[in-house]
């Protein structure tokens, strides 16, 4: 076998010799250069640096216009590099869904890629594609979203197509049935994922299968046996109307533009159009339902035999996005379990090596979303993790906040800020929150000033007030015969059996 040839063997003679030279003259220079400058000896490693002032947040102005038939616009000019990213925010998420059918928001929001106007489901794919575009439809509990990303020289045919998939899809029965099968197929998988059950049984458990954020967002095996081409049609003609969507365009273009872009392609969209015709008045907006009252501390163990890990989730119904102390409480949620740096974990993780990451999230929505700490952890630490836990959670409430941790937290949050917006699909995702939320239009040019006016009084106040030790829901997924008799001896509360979804065992 020819041993492989160095790169200096490949050069001609020439090139390699005149290559040798330029090498011993540049080693000469390094040495006869004296000893290196040592900077270490500048630098006092002692304390960490200083952080400097966050900048000043500069946005462009979110300008607004509303078309004759009532849909709003709202234009976000980003010159700088030209992308365009709009995204169709609708009042048609997983609130709306039927008691007995789940997932049907979700479902309908998956079937307008799947045909629309004279295209197939593989049509569009391969036009956004030869657009160099990304298009996505989707359905959050609040809220259900038509997005799209395209180069600006694209977008007209894109707004085209982004169109029809919006006003025109035709719903085949072929694909209602393919898409059907897709989805069994992946509730089968999440039943082998413990993290995915655990995501599913914890609201079912603090909400109760009554509340819309109860239930599971793509639904049950059952309710997706139930999906077809006419419920998914009727969802469609109910919800999907000018009066409850407001179009958000971000990137390389100006609100006259848009207007008159948008005005040709939906000027004339009243509701209906697709899935076999019009109908129905003008969707109410607000949609509330009151969370079911609190209950005393519990376990609720679902088994998974053999499972390597137990994932863990602790809470109860937490806060709306509207609340007066969401500020407050993000700044909580940083010092607690919101950054790699928060307490739990740095105890959990980095202290005592239970798992990979610890952390905890308000979830505020339109309605009061959860309040969670999760980890998954080691199984034979399930029970010292579950202390861990409640300590962390305690020691917020009990404990006033030292103000070092209480500034590196706020400047974690003001720091970070700016790079949100440095994007049009970043400046899309956060102008976006406006829409969902109905939050003022200058909401983010005072987010810095209101978070940097919280208090360690403020920390303590609004722990105390919205994290409640003796109403927590704790979910453990894992496997029962290794965990439970560890459970059981904390006497942190009953122990209770559920499955999947929430549900007790009998």
């Amino acid at each position: 076998m020819r041993a492989p040839r160095t790169p200096s063997a490949r050069l001609p003679v020439r090139q390699s010799a005149c290559f040798a030279v330029r090498l011993s003259v540049a080693v000469a220079a390094f040495l006869s250069a004296g000893p290196p400058v040592r900077l270490s000896a500048q630098v006092d490693r002692a304390k960490p640096p200083a952080l400097p002032p966050p900048p000043a947040l500069k946005l462009p102005a979110l300008q607004a216009a509303t078309l004759a038939n009532g849909l709003e616009l709202q234009v976000v000019e980003m010159h700088k590099v030209p992308v365009v990213d709009l995204e169709v925010v609708l009042d048609a998420g997983a609130v709306r869904d039927p008691a007995d059918l789940p997932g049907l928001a979700t479902f309908t929001a998956t079937m307008l890629q799947q045909g629309a106007g004279r295209r197939g489901a593989l049509e569009i794919a391969d036009e956004v594609a030869l657009l160099g575009a990304q298009l996505g439809t989707g359905a959050s509990l609040d809220v259900a979203t038509v997005s799209l990303h395209v180069p600006k020289r694209r977008l007209e045919p894109a707004l085209d197509l982004l169109a029809d998939v919006l006003l025109r899809p035709t719903f085949p029965d072929s694909e209602v049935t393919r898409q059907r099968e897709l989805r069994r197929a992946q509730i089968v998988q999440q039943a082998d994922n413990p993290a995915a059950i655990a995501s599913i049984a914890f609201p079912a458990i603090v909400y109760g299968g009554m509340h819309p954020y109860g239930r599971p967002l793509n639904g049950t095996e059952a309710s997706t046996g139930a999906l077809m081409r006419d419920r998914v049609a009727a969802v469609y003609r109910t919800y999907y109307r000018p009066n409850v969507a407001r179009v958000l365009v971000v990137g390389d273009v100006t609100l006259a533009e848009v207007r008159t872009l948008v005005a040709e392609r939906f000027g004339a969209w009243e509701g209906g159009e697709g899935g076999g015709g019009g109908g129905g008045g003008d969707v109410a907006t607000e949609l509330r339902a009151a969370p079911p009252p609190p209950s005393a501390r519990a376990v609720y163990l679902i088994d998974k035999p053999g499972a390597a890990q137990s994932v863990i989730r602790i809470g109860h119904v937490g806060i709306a996005r509207s609340s007066t102390d969401y500020f407050a409480l993000q700044v909580l949620n940083t010092i607690l379990g919101g950054a790699f740096t928060s307490r739990l974990n740095q105890n959990l993780r980095e202290t005592h090596g239970y798992t990979y990451g610890a952390f905890s999230q308000f979830a505020a929505g339109r309605m009061a979303g959860p309040f969670v700490a999760s980890a998954s952890v080691v199984t034979a630490k399930t029970d010292s993790s579950l202390l861990e836990f409640l300590k962390e959670l305690r020691r917020i409430r009990d404990e006033a906040v030292p103000e070092d941790e209480l500034a590196k937290a706020k400047a974690y949050i003001t720091l970070g800020l700016p790079g949100d917006f440095e994007t049009t699909a970043g400046a899309a995702s956060r102008f976006r929150e406006l829409l969902v939320y109905g939050l003022p239009s200058d909401y983010f040019e005072h987010y810095a000033e209101r978070i940097n006016a919280v208090t360690a009084a403020d920390v303590q106040r609004v722990a105390r007030q919205y994290i409640d030790p003796e109403h927590f829901d704790i979910v453990v997924v894992g496997d029962k015969a290794q965990i439970e008799a560890g459970i059981r001896a904390l006497g942190e509360g009953s122990v209770l059996y559920r499955d999947m979804w929430g549900q007790e065992l009998k």
